[in-house]
């Protein structure tokens, strides 16, 4: 039993620089290519606030939204179309939508 405890705590220990480092490079990625101008993490702007995207999709359905932020689209949020963001890397894109989900 003390064994399961120590893996445990291993675990979070090592585990929580990474989950940090993704919470950093998502704020990060957000900025760079000027996602702040349309979102903010906790409240709607032009387009959703990221945790209201969090809690509306799930895992599964991250091919679905990187496709989404690369081409743009509308009608799901309102009105406002998004922009295509074809410029960015979809490697980038697809660590974006991951660390979105994460704000739930």
């Amino acid at each position: 039993m003390h064994k399961a405890l120590w893996v445990g705590a291993a675990a979070l220990f090592l585990a929580g620089p990474a989950l940090a480092a993704d919470a950093v490079d998502g704020e990060a990625l957000m900025k760079k290519y000027g996602c702040v101008a349309c979102h903010a993490t906790d409240k709607k702007l032009v387009g959703p606030a990221y945790k209201d995207v969090a809690k509306k999709y799930t895992e599964a359905d991250v091919p679905k939204l990187v496709q989404k932020v690369k081409n743009g689209g509308s009608g799901v949020w309102g009105p406002v179309p998004m922009p295509p963001n074809a410029q960015v890397p979809e490697a980038d894109i697809e660590k974006l939508v991951r660390w979105i989900l994460t704000l739930k």
